[in-house]
């Protein structure tokens, strides 16, 4: 997407984008792919106009789309460095087995490998996915509807809609518990890697503030957990977990980082029995308050800035069509209840709904 069109090449984008003062980039997760530019208002218009002429006119052949995959390639390869990398790999690929959660947003190698060859895919990838009935413009800032809406029409406005895009298809209900031990030759602590099946994003439900009060109530350094594993006992260097926000049930997340291969499965115990309690006896309420005090600030935070505000307005977007789902989300985070808590607790957190992955590092 940054390699240009017949009237705005590589080059004479890049120059624009200089001249604004501008910054411009991009980046794709699971859900969405967002380009952003952060510029003053008195280059909107130009803005606008640069964009949607790479939306509807991107230009590039076959050798530029091959340099840009070898890159993924590279960038798939430094990455794997990273152990997480091989264990999230193994993640999705085993916790998932018909919707494309099943691949993390690099893809499998094998595919990205294949990626040179794909040229005729690409260009049908584009002529599907970057219409106007699947792009959301979204503008931030000290500006009014009116001086955004008519430059918005001039650029976009003869715009076609595109052909129809396949139906992602809908994931079962995972019937037994999974586990996948990933080797390692390089040197790495042992790393225990959990992922439970967990729901959509939804302001109409309260599941998802309540998993995440459930996250501040296991992981945070205040917690039991932390106290236990990590200061205590000093068993777990790193104690972690949560969930994304997604347009479809994808997976809460444990990943610890146990100093010695021996305590795997104590921690993985220890884990569990601590969600057990949580379901069983529940949250007082003065911790509950004040977990939800803090998860409320976190969030708020967020919108700091006009260029955080766009960020975290793109993705609710794409989670739910409507910037509105933002007011609405932090809302339910005041409701949440213990019985919520506990609810989610006993409701996702089942071995047959869960896939557990370790890492096995060479023995020294």
């Amino acid at each position: 997407m940054f390699r240009g069109t017949e009237r705005y090449t590589t080059e004479r984008y890049n120059a624009e984008i200089k001249a604004m003062g501008a910054d411009s980039n991009a980046f794709t997760a699971e859900d969405l792919t967002v380009y952003h530019i952060l510029a003053g208002k008195s280059a909107l218009a130009k803005v606008i106009e640069i964009e949607a002429d790479r939306f509807r006119n991107l230009k590039y052949d076959e050798a530029s789309f091959q340099k840009e995959a070898r890159a993924v390639l590279g960038e798939y390869n430094k990455s794997s460095s990273d152990p997480l990398q091989k264990m999230s790999e193994a993640l999705y690929d085993h916790a998932f087995t018909v919707h494309s959660y099943k691949h993390t947003t690099i893809g499998f190698l094998r595919d990205i490998e294949d990626m040179p060859n794909q040229f005729a895919y690409s260009r049908q990838f584009f002529d599907r996915y970057y219409r106007p009935d699947n792009v959301i413009l979204l503008v931030v800032g000290d500006v009014t509807p009116a001086a955004v809406l008519a430059p918005i029409e001039k650029a976009y406005g003869t715009w076609a809609k595109g052909p129809a895009r396949p139906p992602v298809p809908v994931e079962p209900p995972q019937s037994s518990e999974q586990r996948v031990t990933v080797p390692w030759k390089g040197a790495s602590l042992p790393i225990l890697f959990v992922g439970y099946h967990s729901p959509e994003f939804s302001t109409k439900s309260i599941d998802g503030a309540a998993l995440e009060v459930l996250t501040e109530l296991l992981f945070a350094e205040r917690s039991h957990l932390h106290k236990q594993l990590v200061l205590d006992e000093q068993k777990v260097e790193t104690l972690e977990g949560g969930q994304g926000r997604h347009v479809d049930p994808n997976l809460f997340l444990v990943l610890a980082r146990v100093k010695q291969a021996k305590d795997i499965a104590y921690v993985e115990s220890t884990i569990d029995k601590e969600i057990a309690r949580i379901a069983s006896e529940g949250v007082d309420g003065k911790t509950l308050g004040e977990v939800l005090s803090h998860a409320r600030y976190a969030f708020a935070a967020q919108l700091a800035t006009a260029d955080h505000v766009a960020l975290v307005g793109a993705e609710f977007l794409a989670l739910d069509g409507r910037l509105a789902a933002i007011d609405e989300y932090f809302a339910r985070l005041a409701q949440v209840k213990g019985a919520d808590v506990q609810r989610v607790a006993r409701t996702y957190f089942t071995p047959q709904n869960r896939t557990v992955v370790t890492l096995q590092p060479e023995a020294p």
